[in-house]
């Protein structure tokens, strides 16, 4: 969408009121206060204990309260605005790097585990600041031009040596797919330098132009034709949508499927189907205005209607924490503003043949019930669980046997230790646990012969290839939702070789868990397994991105079957408890 400079009263006199108030609330309460400093002692930290939170979220800070300002000054014209925007990007040309800890390639590179400023990387934060100050320069531009001389020069000047520069000379950056391993941040950086190469207009454009185009060709050429993200419903914001936004500006053609994936993975209400590192209840600030608009373009109608369903008439259209870029765009974006809300699609059934991924509820349009996910798949997915075969079920769009998603991001999320952390593991998750053993990870630890019938919702698939074990001959996993009845079973099936260990069926519980004879009750939904003997475990949490999703503590039910010998089955039968 184009966002026209500040210069455009006409434009800018109808920028959204009730969000030019919510945001001058926020501003006026840190005016004048100090900026949030990134510390050196913070960028270490990641080298040193693994914590890269802190750091980004003093960034994280410096970004929304640049976005606060600048649209204010563009909005009003108040020189207060002006200040607190040349502010807080000059603030940004003198921070040292604008690439995050866990990004830097400083310490393999140059043994140091402060930034290396004559060896800018460039990552999504790098991206970020580039596109911040690119859209700070082009809707203020005029009023930079007359109270601070010289500040718009400095935006260009930090933009080529810290992105555009190294982008063109330096070629081995991994996030470009070179390995054939295309992930979100392709589509999320390209589209960045995208936007700051459109704005800032540097002699170099059409050499940056040319390599944005390269690099996002591997990104589609990964996309699949169901229009699945194997990381799941979170980083579809932080790539296929910057994906999406970046096909349109360079004119070409929209794929509805991709736009169709956030309502097809919508629970109800504010839950949506996790996996991966995704929580099961985001943060209700998504730039929703965009997905409308691009929906409308690409006459995805199902998607429009899910985007109009978080407008609020009356309230703010966005929130800072979008980003600057979008949250200009939805401040003059006069058909999100006029937006009527409706009900989310809520299709019946929806199968991603590509990530093995199921969901089925009783019927369409509505989340009253019960509602059965299940994936297959294999472990070696973008931001992987060990969760080939895992499922989830929601009562009234709430999920009740669940994915715990993951905790605050550290070294450790992405380093050798990744499967030491237990949301990753597979014993969290709805599996099983064969002879003592997990599933293990990487693409060859795989689900087989899958089988999908979308009329009976049901689905099919062993297990046996997701554990490093011989001896399992199979493990086949059928879920079904009978619709007529509204009751959900899932039937295990195995056949194994003969030996010891014990085997477990592992079912994760939100909420409050009774053991019954044969059963439990959980959140008013009944779970029996018959007389399988049945160890509960409760684990208290205390990570904001847990707790912010489930409370402060999930349970895992573990239903011993090794009795049941190497040739065996065990049933669970879930239903509502009105």
């Amino acid at each position: 969408m184009f966002v026209p400079p500040a210069t455009d009263r006409t434009v800018w006199r109808s920028a959204d009121e009730p969000t030019l108030r919510e945001l001058s609330e926020r501003a006026r309460a840190t005016l004048g206060a100090p900026w949030p400093t990134p510390l050196a002692r913070d960028f270490a930290r990641y080298f040193r204990d693994g914590d890269r939170d802190t750091y980004e979220q003093a960034i994280w800070v410096r970004h929304q309260r640049l976005a606060r300002a600048v649209v204010l000054a563009a909005a009003t014209g108040d020189p207060v605005w002006l200040d607190e925007a040349a502010d807080g990007v000059t603030l940004f040309c003198e921070q040292s790097t604008w690439c995050w800890p866990a990004h830097d390639d400083t310490f393999a590179r140059h043994g140091s585990v402060l930034p290396t400023v004559t060896d800018p990387y460039v990552d999504l934060g790098a991206g970020e600041v580039a596109a911040d100050l690119a859209w700070t320069d082009h809707v203020l531009g005029a009023q930079l031009d007359e109270r601070y001389p010289g500040l718009r020069a400095r935006i260009r000047h930090e933009v080529d040596r810290r992105v555009f520069t190294p982008f063109i000379e330096r070629r081995d950056w991994t996030w470009l797919g070179l390995d054939g391993h295309v992930h979100n941040w392709n589509p999320w950086i390209h589209s960045n330098i995208l936007i700051a190469t459109r704005l800032l207009a540097p002699s170099s454009a059409d050499r940056l132009t040319e390599l944005v185009t390269e690099g996002l060709s591997r990104y589609a050429a990964a996309v699949p034709p169901d229009g699945a993200i194997d990381e799941g419903y979170h980083y579809w914001w932080h790539g296929a949508l910057p994906y999406l936004e970046t096909l349109e500006r360079l004119g070409r053609d929209l794929d509805p499927a991709l736009i169709d994936f956030p309502h097809r993975v919508h629970l109800g209400g504010p839950w949506y189907l996790n996996h991966a590192d995704g929580p099961a209840r985001p943060s209700p600030h998504q730039p929703w205005h965009v997905l409308h608009r691009l929906a409308g373009v690409a006459g995805a109608r199902d998607a429009r209607a899910h985007a109009a369903t978080h407008r609020r008439p009356g309230e703010a259209v966005a929130h800072e924490s979008h980003g600057l870029g979008y949250l200009l765009q939805a401040v003059l974006d006069q058909e999100w503003i006029a937006a009527v809300p409706g009900p989310s699609p809520l299709p019946r059934d929806v199968w991603f043949p590509s990530t093995q991924v199921l969901l089925a509820r009783p019927a369409a349009g509505s989340a009253a019930g019960l509602t059965l996910a299940i994936k297959g798949g294999h472990n070696g997915e973008n931001h992987n669980h060990n969760d080939v075969g895992s499922f989830i079920v929601a009562r009234d769009g709430v999920p009740v046997l669940i994915d715990p998603g993951r905790p605050t991001y550290t070294a450790q999320t992405f380093g050798p230790r990744r499967y030491e952390i237990w949301t990753m593991r597979s014993t969290w998750h709805n599996t099983p646990s064969i002879r003592g053993t997990e599933q293990a990870a990487g693409a060859s630890f795989t689900a087989r012969d899958v089988v999908v019938d979308l009329d009976a919702g049901s689905f099919t698939a062993d297990l046996a290839g997701a554990y490093p074990r011989d001896d399992v001959r199979h493990w086949t996993r059928t879920a079904r939702l009978d619709r007529d009845t509204g009751t959900i079973t899932i039937r295990d099936a195995w056949e194994l070789l003969p030996g010891t260990g014990r085997t477990v069926v592992h079912l994760i519980a939100a909420g409050e868990v009774t053991l019954t004879g044969g059963g439990a009750d959980i959140d008013g939904v009944s779970v029996t397994w018959g007389d399988r003997p049945c160890e509960v475990t409760s684990r208290r949490l205390d990570d904001p991105q847990l707790t912010e999703v489930w409370g402060d503590r999930l349970t895992r039910l573990d239903i011993d079957v090794t009795t049941l010998g190497p040739v065996g089955s065990l049933e669970l039968i879930v239903k509502e408890r009105r």
